[in-house]
């Protein structure tokens, strides 16, 4: 049995590394992709996870495959295309290491994904199939999520989504949010950030458009992350809230969101229960937990590479 199923784009992050000798600003290669990041989070604290991707057969796609693997997470439906090439994303980060996208992602394998090429069975087998929207801005990756949620609703399966907003991938903003609603209909907890939750549901009051949310999508547990200021849990029993941990300067936010949904996802199968029959109190030391794995991550550069393990984060939790 899995703790997590994770379906989504895995990629190369090419990420600010100071200058070369001739002043050049050099990047260095970084694994990356939200859904990736997040699995490893999950098995770097103990869980156990599969995922389901497609990399390019180049040395970019072949190279991530194996950093994947090595964290053990099971990666035998991450597949190598010879058609398509690996995605490239450059990450820019200003003073405060909040970060920035350009992406080389037309026609780039985790965009061309196909159903018929994975066997769906592993999600009789997992606790939680998690996804995000990234997957759904172009291509055939599209109709692979939705008939990956439809599996997981047909096996009764709890949905985790992330919306992970990333407008320079869409046409159209307005597909965009088309397309997240859609998606919203088949799931039980979702991770959004503030900002993401105030364009979604067209209102600048976030606990008005969270609650609305929430009952619009009979979400079961909302979380609603709000950078350095923490979490709020929006449930069927009530409201939870936690600051989070103050990180005086953070160096890279890259994996911050991914690595915070990874800490609470693992705490959270960790009960042994259905998530619907979690108290208030556990589903605070979820946030908890998830608010430590994500501070800790942003005090490095990169995203796979900076997420911590378990003892780390039972070190912050004193």
């Amino acid at each position: 049995m899995y703790d997590v199923v994770a379906l989504g784009e895995l990629l190369v992050d090419f990420t600010p590394s100071g200058t070369s000798d001739h002043g050049n600003p050099c990047f260095e290669r970084n694994p990356g992709g939200g859904p990736a990041n997040m699995a490893c989070a999950v098995s770097k604290l103990g869980g156990n996870v599969a995922f389901l991707s497609q990399v390019g057969d180049d040395m970019f796609g072949q190279a991530l495959k194996k950093i994947v693997e090595r964290e053990h997470v099971d990666c035998s439906q991450v597949y190598l295309s010879k058609e398509y090439k690996t995605t490239l994303a450059f990450v820019g980060l200003d003073e405060a290491g909040e970060r920035s996208f350009s992406f080389y992602r037309q026609y780039g394998a985790d965009t061309m994904m196909d159903a018929s090429m994975y066997d769906l069975s592993i999600l009789s087998d997992t606790q939680y199939f998690f996804l995000s929207s990234v997957l759904m801005a172009e291509g055939t990756s599209r109709d692979m999520s939705f008939t990956c949620l439809d599996e997981a609703k047909k096996q009764g399966v709890p949905v985790i989504f992330d919306p992970n907003l990333r407008f320079n991938l869409w046409k159209d903003p307005k597909e965009m949010k088309e397309c997240v609603k859609k998606a919203l209909k088949y799931c039980h907890i979702v991770k959004v950030s503030d900002e993401e939750l105030c364009f979604l549901m067209d209102c600048k009051e976030i606990d008005k458009a969270a609650l609305t949310m929430k009952e619009q999508y009979n979400i079961g547990i909302l979380l609603v992350t709000k950078g350095g200021e923490g979490c709020v849990a929006y449930t069927d029993q009530g409201k939870v809230i936690h600051k989070g941990f103050a990180v005086e300067k953070p160096v890279d936010t890259t994996a911050a969101g991914d690595s915070f949904t990874g800490g609470f996802v693992k705490t959270l199968t960790e009960f042994k229960k259905p998530y619907t029959a979690c108290t208030l109190e556990e589903i605070a030391h979820c946030i908890k937990v998830g608010n430590a794995v994500g501070s800790l991550t942003v005090r490095k550069r990169g995203a796979i590479s900076a997420l911590p393990s378990m003892e780390q984060v039972q070190e912050l939790l004193g």
